[in-house]
């Protein structure tokens, strides 16, 4: 099976064992996961790593799961994942579980990168805006990125809306080309 596969039939198994209320809080508690595993490769190495006897794995990520306060459903589904060597594929699982998410609650996900701090004003507007063309509710991360010259980025989803000067100049640039 292909690993985009996996990761759609897991995601769609997370949210189902947690149930849509408590889907939030299991995607930050796999984020955490996800987290410890980047930062500590002996970490990552017992959840991935067949060398370790189920019970090995079982007995030290039940200790970390009681230091991180994971929830019951959280740490049985890692297990899992762990017994059936998907691991690795942990946070291509939280991707599509987090897309899972925000499709069955009609809500979008942004990324806003701009050169400085985008006002309250400006914040409301672009927010509106993306209402309209998505015909969802928007939860909107904000970013500065110095790089930029002028104007926003904006990704939802797949789709990446470019207004800043260097995209403009871009488009200019090919227009002329064609001629």
């Amino acid at each position: 099976m292909k690993p985009v596969k996996q990761a759609n039939k897991y995601a769609k198994t997370l949210i189902n064992i947690v149930g849509m209320d408590n889907a939030p809080a299991a995607l930050q508690e796999l984020a955490l996961v996800e987290g410890l595993m980047a930062r500590s490769k002996e970490f990552r190495s017992l959840l991935i790593n067949p060398v370790f006897s189920q019970e090995e794995r079982a007995k030290a990520f039940n200790q970390v799961a009681a230091k991180a306060n994971l929830s019951e459903q959280v740490t049985k589904f890692v297990m899992h994942l762990a017994e059936i060597r998907v691991a690795a594929a942990l946070s291509e699982i939280i991707k599509r579980a987090t897309a899972i998410y925000l499709e069955k609650k009609k809500r979008a996900r942004a990324v806003v990168m701009s050169p400085i701090e985008v006002t309250r004003d400006y914040q409301e507007r672009l927010k509106a805006s993306l209402r309209k063309v998505t015909e969802r509710d928007v939860d909107i991360e904000y970013v500065v990125d110095p790089s930029l010259l002028g104007g926003v980025l904006v990704k939802v989803g797949s789709t990446m809306y470019d207004s800043s000067i260097r995209g403009q100049l871009r488009l200019l640039k090919d227009e002329l080309i064609k001629g």
